[in-house]
């Protein structure tokens, strides 16, 4: 997992880390340079967020090279300066009136898809 360096990251991890044993946290730095150096390398660059000409997340496709799935924060979403550097972006269409999921389970969606479990 990558995550950016705000103050709030280091308690929420330690916090919501249910998971035995040590994490694989990536302490990305500037977020945007670290997104434009991992697109640079090759990998697929995917935002889940609700946006103009976002793909349905039925209608994403099997990840065929190395994807990074961008989560935005739960109520204020991907920040526009990163949205700019995402090569797609997916969204989870919803009924009745949320306007976000968990970003674990949002997160996990998209992770299953891109897998090609679905």
């Amino acid at each position: 997992m990558a995550v950016p360096p705000h103050d709030w990251v280091g308690p929420a991890l330690r916090r919501g880390n249910t998971v035995p044993g040590r994490s694989c946290i990536h302490r990305t730095g500037n977020p945007v340079r670290w997104l434009e150096r991992e697109r640079d390398a090759g990998a697929h660059l995917i935002g889940v967020e609700l946006a103009e000409g976002a793909t349905r997340l039925a209608d994403l496709p099997i990840a065929g090279r190395r994807t990074v799935v961008v989560l935005g924060h739960e109520r204020t979403g991907i920040p526009e300066s990163v949205l700019d550097v995402l090569d797609d972006v997916v969204e989870i269409p919803m009924v009745g009136r949320g306007a976000s999921l968990n970003v674990a389970v949002s997160g996990s969606l998209v992770a299953y898809k891109l897998a090609g479990l679905v």
